[in-house]
């Protein structure tokens, strides 16, 4: 009963709105038929001029001393000093014109008090009837929280210390028809706020602060490999053959060519047709698309950066990641020590390296060097209750055990590095260890951070790889890749010693803007739709 009550009231209020819009069109005042507004400040850039001038206006003037007065004297010496101050700064007055949505007003008679919100914060407008005149603040006093104003005034400083805008004209550029949260609680419901990030960014600054840091992640990113000569690209969304990962696609029919398409899991194939094309240096930033589960680090369209260095590899890649999570750190926190939840990450440090079996040594307790054959890797599997397939070998289940043993306990920046053949089909063999390859994975926090290879450029390898994929999806792999003719075609051509690289941008930005879960840093993730 009481729920219904207030879906009543909410539509009560929703048509007072719809009426008070109805009135303003009647008058020839309609705030949707404004097309621009001249905006010359930000509220954060008034307040930082205006601290800016009074720092030099009124810098040789002490602070008032009521040391032995009585409260009635000393509340007279604050008051003048108040307005001697005020006279002062307001002999060269700083105009703004600024523009937001009022999340706040407090109406006083001849004056109110309002709280204009933009993108880079908030401020205190104080409204009065004498500065407007007595039919726009009438009309100022109908307004609702949620309607978007353009405020023109000058900026001035409080008895209470607020830095305030005293308005001269304020204009509405947008009625607000729907009723925002309430402003002290905000919005709290989880669900809610992935589905209406709208609201979600005008209610919670942090949210807000979280997707500005996550666009300078990603401009720092392009800075950084720009500073190395990389160039920017794109390649293809749909694909005939998604390749360069283990994932599922998606699948869609494309009618002006009557075929099925898949979305592409990986940008890795078609970057290394453009390193053979000459493009030494590329990368590119883009959507991804798995048709797998939704956890805290999963969602089935999130963004990947991959790029391709030729004549390096997977030692290059090496530095070229550590020096840029160093540089990310440095430029958009500030420092290379930061805290994720109640860990304390050191980008600062050298992050460790560490064999993949080296590390299995280290947290399980097995040397997997010195078994000889699948079979007794299965043993050793079922010995430590790893369940594992019929179809996998020795290397699969190496990288069971990694995944099981290892994962949890790398906290720390570590590079794990000479994954099995077995799982690295796109990888160069490692010449000493022809059962290993030169690959690595940076981990921090417990979570895969980037993917790295020394790209096997060997057409005729690589073949005999992708044959070994098809095998595997016959046995029922719905992860493997499958042979690529087009990509094998252009390795014949020949492919330069190249490093590649993958990083989840996603899980970067979750580290860097310390957010639990992977939608906290999506603006619109994937979510149920509410009429299934």
């Amino acid at each position: 009963m009481a729920q219904q009550e207030q879906v009543q009231d909410i539509n009560q209020l929703r048509k007072v709105r719809r009426e008070k819009l109805q009135n303003l069109q009647e008058a020839g005042k309609d705030p949707f038929q404004i097309t621009k507004y001249d905006q010359t400040h930000h509220t954060s850039d008034a307040k930082s001029e205006y601290e800016a001038l009074e720092a030099e206006l009124l810098k040789d003037r002490p602070e008032v001393n009521v040391d032995g007065l009585d409260e009635e004297a000393a509340k007279e010496a604050k008051n003048n000093d108040y307005n001697e101050r005020r006279a002062i700064m307001d002999a060269q007055p700083i105009n703004v014109s600024i523009a937001g949505r009022m999340l706040f007003k407090r109406v006083m008679g001849k004056a109110s008090f309002a709280n204009i919100q933009d993108l880079k914060g908030n401020i205190q407008v104080y409204v009065s009837k004498d500065s407007l005149g007595e039919e726009s603040y009438a009309e100022f006093k109908k307004s609702d929280i949620g309607d978007i104003f353009g405020v023109k005034g000058y900026v001035f400083r409080t008895k209470t210390g607020e830095i305030s805008i005293h308005a001269s004209e304020v204009t509405m550029l947008s009625k607000s028809l729907q009723i925002l949260p309430e402003k002290f609680h905000g919005l709290t419901d989880t669900d809610t706020r992935y589905r209406q990030r709208y609201v979600d960014l005008i209610m919670n600054t942090d949210s807000r602060d979280v997707f500005i840091k996550r666009s300078k992640i990603l401009k720092e990113i392009r800075n950084f490999l720009a500073g190395r000569d990389f160039m920017e690209v794109e390649t293809p969304t749909l694909v005939s053959n998604a390749g360069g990962a283990a994932a599922r696609p998606f699948e869609t029919h494309y009618n002006a060519l009557d075929e099925d398409v898949k979305l592409r899991i990986s940008l890795e194939l078609y970057l290394k047709r453009l390193i053979v094309g000459g493009l030494e240096r590329v990368y590119e930033i883009g959507r991804v698309y798995r048709n797998e589960g939704v956890d805290t680090r999963h969602n089935p369209e999130f963004t990947l950066m991959e790029l391709y260095q030729a004549y390096t590899d997977y030692e290059g890649m090496m530095e070229l990641t550590e020096s840029m999570f160093r540089y990310l750190a440095e430029t958009v926190l500030g420092t290379t020590k930061f805290m994720y939840g109640d860990v304390e990450l050191d980008f600062g440090k050298p992050f460790e390296r560490i064999t993949m079996i080296d590390c299995i040594k280290k947290y399980a307790g097995v040397d997997f060097d010195a078994v000889a054959s699948d079979e007794e890797a299965k043993k050793i599997a079922d010995e430590h209750h790893i369940e594992y397939e019929a179809r996998h070998t020795k290397g699969d289940i190496v990288n069971l055990f990694f995944e099981e043993f290892c994962e949890k306990n790398l906290i720390q920046p570590t590079f794990v590095m000479d994954h099995p053949l077995a799982i690295s089909p796109l990888t160069k063999k490692k010449p000493s260890d022809p059962d290993k390859v030169e690959r690595f994975e940076l981990f921090i926090n417990t979570w895969e951070m980037c993917n790295a290879y020394s790209e096997l450029n060997d057409p005729i390898d690589q073949r005999e790889r992708f044959a070994q994929q098809d095998a595997n999806a016959e046995a029922g792999d719905d992860e493997a890749e499958h042979t690529d003719e087009d990509f094998l075609n252009a390795l014949e051509i020949g492919m330069p010693p190249t490093g590649g690289i993958g990083y989840g941008i996603d899980r970067l930005v979750m580290l860097l803007t310390n957010s639990p879960a992977i939608r906290d840093v999506l603006l619109f993730p994937t979510m149920k739709s509410l009429n299934q």
